[in-house]
């Protein structure tokens, strides 16, 4: 009997020592916003923005998994800009204001294989490994995201890609800060391969592949 007492007796003690450390947290020194502060020479504790900055979500939509759900709008696209590379080269060399610009960068083996181990880490969960949106992910229940085999997406310029993958859309997060530019349009070939790959022209194919393909599946 004195086992059952000594055990809850020590859960209490535990319980009241958690309770004590997240008190701890709140009352922590901190700064509150835009208190007085003798640590910066202006004399305020809340800093200025980074140059550039721009509003990305507010009001009742700022809980949204987006931060937009549809009210609260993002900022327009600034267009083609200057990007670089790890090479330093700047991979948009096309005019600013265009509103749809073509992949910037060659696409050979290399760049289509590192597309696809890109894509395989951050976009396949979701998007699935054929891009038709049915990602490990969605199979357990997260809303599914397009396909990219839709008519849309198939004519959507190679920059909707990077943008999305950038700024992100919908209940998609940003990557901007997890994928490099030279990246991104790495993926962004991987999708147009994707893509491809379900939408060959018949023409293309030998007469081999042809009969193969009349034949029924197995």
């Amino acid at each position: 009997m004195k086992r059952p007492i000594v055990l809850l007796l020590c859960s209490g003690a535990m319980l009241a020592g958690c309770e004590r450390g997240m008190h701890e947290m709140y009352d922590q020194a901190k700064y509150l916003p835009l208190t007085p502060s003798t640590l910066f020479a202006d004399g305020n504790s809340s800093r200025p923005q980074v140059a550039g900055t721009v509003p990305y979500s507010g009001g009742s939509a700022a809980d949204a998994s987006s931060g937009r759900n549809g009210r609260v709008a993002p900022p327009p696209a600034s267009g083609p800009g200057l990007v670089l590379g790890a090479d330093g080269r700047n991979l948009l060399p096309q005019e600013a204001g265009a509103s749809g610009y073509a992949n910037p960068l060659p696409i050979t083996l290399d760049l289509l294989a590192r597309g696809r181990d890109r894509f395989s880490i951050y976009c396949s969960p979701c998007h699935g490994e054929l891009g038709d949106g049915r990602g490990m992910i969605v199979e357990r229940g997260f809303p599914a995201p397009p396909s990219y085999h839709t008519d849309r997406l198939r004519g959507a310029p190679d920059s909707h890609f990077f943008d999305v993958i950038t700024a992100g859309y919908g209940a998609m997060y940003p990557y901007a800060d997890r994928i490099a530019p030279q990246d991104r349009w790495a993926i962004t070939a991987y999708v147009r391969a994707l893509q491809l790959s379900q939408h060959v022209p018949a023409a293309w194919l030998s007469a081999a592949e042809r009969q193969q393909l009349r034949e029924p599946q197995r």
